[in-house]
């Protein structure tokens, strides 16, 4: 049986733009207290800048310390968020922010990492590559306490990159992979794997995900359009904003805040 498909009409949508940039704004975690994480610029007229935002417009900079570039991609229910940044040498690092105080965590022996989701105990999720340019050989992990579990093993064979987008409390792991043919979404949780296909799109990407299994993403229609959805588990419901040319959904909250 093929999952059902659904199309949104209980989402309010609100446009945010950060004053710093107002070109080019992402959103890309919530917890929930709906404190989100995000940056602005577009990386190459205006460098990627880190905030998070408490709605509507309260905007708190967020930048690693001595940092070119910095994306602030996951925030837990503490506040204590995730990313990446890029340094002097234009070298990628992942990094943690408790509190204000910043950590650097990257995967031994390697060239590129970006963290992007975290949950309330402690466990981070992200990717690493030893391509520097992390184009090419990604290996999704998660880490705890500096020690980092990779978990691209758990995947089809023929994964050429894979990417671990979130982690919940549960320690349930949402990603992506990609083969030489497809790109699909997953949920891993401990041993157990479930690939996420948004119907008839040979392009799906998982996202994010909460407490209560939902999980968000982007897939490609037959068109080519990306549009955002969310999964419940059992069915697949596809969301654009009105106008929108494009969508992609980073993160959702347990309140079903996206």
């Amino acid at each position: 049986l093929m999952p059902a498909i659904g199309r949104a009409n209980t989402y309010n949508f609100t446009d945010v733009s950060n004053p710093g940039d107002p070109a080019f704004t992402q959103l890309l975690g919530i917890n929930n207290s709906s404190t989100i994480a995000g940056y602005f610029g577009d990386g190459t007229v205006v460098p990627n800048n880190g905030f998070t935002l408490t709605l509507p417009n309260n905007y708190t900079a967020e930048n690693y310390p001595g940092s070119v570039q910095t994306q602030v991609i996951g925030i837990n229910n503490a506040g204590n968020t995730v990313g990446f940044y890029v340094d002097n040498g234009g070298v990628t690092h992942g990094f943690e922010d408790v509190g204000g105080t910043f950590t650097t965590i990257d995967a031994p022996g390697t060239a590129f990492n970006q963290l992007l989701g975290l949950n309330d105990n402690g466990q981070l999720a992200g990717y690493s590559s030893t391509d520097s340019t992390g184009m090419t050989l990604q290996r999704a992990f998660f880490e705890q306490s500096g020690t980092f579990t990779y978990i691209d093993g758990f995947l089809p064979s023929g994964t050429l990159n894979d990417q671990a987008t979130g982690i919940n409390n549960a320690g349930i792991i949402s990603g992506f992979f990609t083969t030489a043919s497809v790109t699909d979404g997953f949920l891993l949780n401990g041993s157990t794997l479930t690939t996420l296909i948004f119907p008839g799109s040979t392009f799906t990407q998982a996202l994010g995900l909460n407490n209560k299994g939902q999980v968000v993403g982007d897939y490609l229609d037959a068109g080519g359009v990306m549009h955002g959805f969310v999964f419940d588990g059992v069915n697949y419901v596809s969301v654009d904003p009105p106008g929108s040319t494009s969508t992609a959904i980073n993160g959702i909250n347990d309140n079903g805040q996206i």
